[in-house]
């Protein structure tokens, strides 16, 4: 297999990812730990480059790793002198799947979801001059725990998996009043925010003074703008509380469920939207999980952006924060998976729905308490976690059957944590009452909508792939579902779906489309960038004239 450089992995800093992590709860002092570790695994000690996993090219970890493997790792730190007498943080974006934290000897903390992040509270273990860090972590791809498409055997539409740290490890002072956390709920007119942790502050929001008491304050802009792909306008602000201070931001935009000219419709800002979107992996040839740099996140985004997309599917993975906050500023709307848990079943979750059965009792489906009790747990962090970000529009709880139980009760558990955006309990099939929309696959027939009284959705089509050999990570397979030989052929064939099938879709009132998908991923040559990233399959003047009709029409009042 090709083992390819993204162009950003060419130029990796010694200290890769030192933008600050955490865009919505920001403060002016903090200390990356990213950089060279010491990782031993198999009685040997070898450098690995923080934040990238051992399987990746970035991280130069040159030895094997191996499901259920042991990782140790090791570094030193120095507090800066300035921090004394306040609370040091220890934060970690993920690190897959276990993780337990060690400082000076002491073990602090074990945190068991490899897509989520945690923190840590280690004044009372770290000392002055030098001091110790080590995280034991094991990747044992527990199917009890969230696992998205990672597989030991990986190929065709399973990836290699991603061990130990992947996201960004870094140290924060705070006061012992601090801010834990801060969300935002936005209306058409006004927000208002949140904070644990204190009660007390006021809040600077473009020249305004507004007072924080109770943990809550409404902050109304006196002429409100709308947050859209379009016109991404974001309020910046600055809040200080018990002794503390951080900035953030917020947007202010609607979404709802409206009868337009007799059919159902996903609306945004009081108006049908039609959202145009592209399936998103998230993975990379150099860093799997994680790319050399966010800027990866913005080039990807404008790149697609440039097509006429307005909307990614962010599929089984969660991201760092920087991607969401990309997305926030650069206007990209953003329909997000859960993680799935729970074993992978060919003939029930493909063959069978392929063949037309559509519908199975869930309740019966996936019985592990572990499975379900982990998946509940996850589901309810990732809210908790994103519902900040304006981008983040429509949750999809389950995908294609995997690890799907209950979903009328997770649809129930969803909105009661989050009553502003749409859900989507089963995309692609084995499809509940309880959902917002009707969510459809299609990629060996002609595409249509379904039948029910529910805002349509088609959430996967295309993956049509034409293969560039020389930046491709399989020489030997063209995965996908549709296979072109030269460009020629491959754009004609992309515009005929647009045009010919999915235009009268819109047209008829299809809410959200979902192609397959923004980039090649390992065996998979089915994107619309190479998984190097080096080469655009299509360029705007290929497909931007027709997402322009495809948008407007979509935005139009649709009639059945």
């Amino acid at each position: 297999m090709e083992r390819l450089l993204t162009p950003e992995g060419e130029t990796l800093l010694e200290i890769p990812w030192e933008e600050y992590p955490r865009p919505h709860l920001r403060r002016s002092e903090w200390l990356c730990l990213n950089g060279r570790w010491t990782l031993r695994t198999g009685g040997v000690d070898r450098q690995i480059l923080v934040p990238f996993c051992p399987e990746s090219l970035l991280s130069g970890f040159t030895g094997a790793v191996y499901i259920g493997d042991e990782l140790l790792y090791s570094r030193l730190f120095r507090l800066p002198p300035a921090w004394e007498g306040r609370r040091i943080l220890l934060h970690f974006g993920a690190v897959s799947r276990t993780a337990e934290i060690i400082v000076n000897g002491k073990t602090l903390f074990r945190h068991e979801n490899g897509y989520l992040p945690f923190t840590v509270d280690i004044t009372e273990a770290v000392r002055a001059g030098e001091n110790e860090l080590r995280v034991r972590a094991v990747n044992d791809l527990s199917h009890a725990w969230p696992w998205g498409k990672q597989k030991a055997d990986r190929g065709g539409m399973w990836y290699t998996p991603v061990s130990g740290i992947w996201q960004t490890v870094w140290l924060e002072p705070v006061p012992d009043s601090y801010v834990r956390e801060l969300t935002v709920v936005s209306h058409g007119d006004h927000a208002v925010v949140r904070v644990q942790g204190v009660e007390d502050g006021t809040i600077e929001c473009e020249g305004e003074k507004y007072i924080l008491a109770g943990g809550e304050v409404c902050i109304c802009p006196k002429e409100p703008e709308l947050w859209s792909p379009e016109r991404p306008r974001l309020y910046r602000f600055t809040l200080r509380a018990g002794g503390d201070t951080v900035e953030s931001y917020f947007a202010l935009r609607t979404l709802d469920i409206r009868e337009v000219n007799g059919v159902p419709r996903l609306c945004l800002n009081g108006s049908p939207y039609f959202f145009h979107g592209l399936l998103d992996q998230g993975y990379w040839s150099d860093g799997l999980y994680t790319p050399a740099s966010p800027e990866c996140f913005e080039k990807d985004i404008l790149a697609m952006k440039a097509l006429g997309f307005n909307m990614l599917r962010k599929h089984i993975k969660t991201e760092p924060e920087l991607y969401y906050y990309a997305c926030d500023r650069l206007g990209m709307a953003v329909f997000q998976d859960m993680v799935n848990t729970g074993d992978y079943s060919f003939l029930r979750d493909t063959v069978l729905p392929t063949a037309g059965v559509l519908s199975l009792n869930d309740r019966r489906l996936h019985r592990g308490g572990a499975e379900r009790e982990h998946f509940t747990q996850a589901m309810e962090e990732t809210v908790r976690r994103l519902s900040f970000h304006p981008c983040v529009v429509y949750w999809t709880i389950f995908n294609e059957g995997w690890g799907q139980f209950c979903s009328g009760e997770m649809y129930d558990r969803l909105r009661s944590l989050d009553d502003t955006r749409f859900i989507d309990s089963a995309s692609g099939w084995f499809r509940p009452e309880k959902s917002d929309v009707e969510s459809i696959h299609l990629y060996f027939r002609k595409l249509r909508m379904g039948s029910s009284e529910k805002p349509q959705v088609l959430s996967e089509f295309g993956g049509y792939a034409w293969q560039i050999p020389e930046h491709s990570f399989n020489k030997e397979k063209v995965y996908g579902y549709r296979k072109y030989k030269d460009r020629e052929s491959f754009v004609r064939a992309v515009r005929a779906l647009y045009e010919e099938q999915l235009l009268p879709l819109a047209e008829r009132g299809l809410s959200a489309a979902v192609y397959t998908q923004v980039s090649d991923v390992e065996d998979e040559t089915n994107g619309l960038l190479t998984y190097d990233r080096r080469v655009r399959k299509l360029l705007p003047e290929d497909l931007l004239d027709i997402s322009r009709r495809l948008v407007g029409a979509g935005t139009r009042e649709g009639t059945k």
